[in-house]
């Protein structure tokens, strides 16, 4: 998994004025949490566009005031009307602890079904998956090259070496739908 950068100076203020001031000033309020002390800072907006803004997913080292901390997004808040970025919260993490994230699904081969004339349904963009960062891949890859006429992929039938998978194993995350312009299955003589 690929990381980012971000620099970030501690806030001496807290609270809705302050956080105020720091987003007109071009600052996002950010927290840091999960480790053995909590953080209050502030980062400059641009800092966050190779993290929130990006189909991939990324972990971040936060330089807050000289010290490295490695940390995972765990929420962030937009404005309702504007869609400016408000507060961003970050989950430290700990060596030899897991994580819970968000991976995207990336589709791999090509599927009898889709040549046949069916129709390719991606149910979901992201799996939940824990595991420690180390061990965490950039995607999660599903394989559709057996996938037919009326056939779906689980969750249950991926695998990832040293991750689990969060989601119901019964899920569906791929399915190949028939249409009205199927061929026909080739007969066997």
């Amino acid at each position: 998994m690929k990381s980012v950068s971000i620099s970030g100076s501690l806030r001496e203020n807290v609270g809705k004025r302050d956080a105020k001031a720091q987003r007109a000033a071009g600052m996002i309020p950010c927290v840091l949490y999960g480790g053995e002390k909590q953080y209050q800072f502030v980062v400059a907006k641009s800092e966050f566009k190779n993290l929130i803004y990006t189909p991939e997913v990324r972990y971040a080292v936060i330089n807050i005031d000289g010290k490295e901390i490695t940390a995972i997004l765990q929420d962030a808040q937009f404005h309702a009307i504007t869609d400016e970025l408000l507060h961003v919260d970050f989950l430290e993490v700990v060596d030899g602890k897991p994580i819970t994230i968000g991976l995207p699904l990336v589709i791999a081969g090509t599927s009898p079904g889709v040549l046949r004339g069916g129709k390719l349904v991606k149910k979901v963009r992201k799996l939940k998956v824990r595991g420690l960062l180390q061990n965490l891949p950039e995607v999660v890859t599903a394989d559709i090259s057996g996938l037919d006429i009326d056939n779906t992929l689980k969750v249950n039938e991926l695998h990832i070496d040293n991750v689990e998978f969060v989601e119901n194993p019964n899920s569906v995350i791929v399915a190949v739908l028939s249409t009205r312009n199927v061929e026909a299955a080739p007969t066997e003589a």
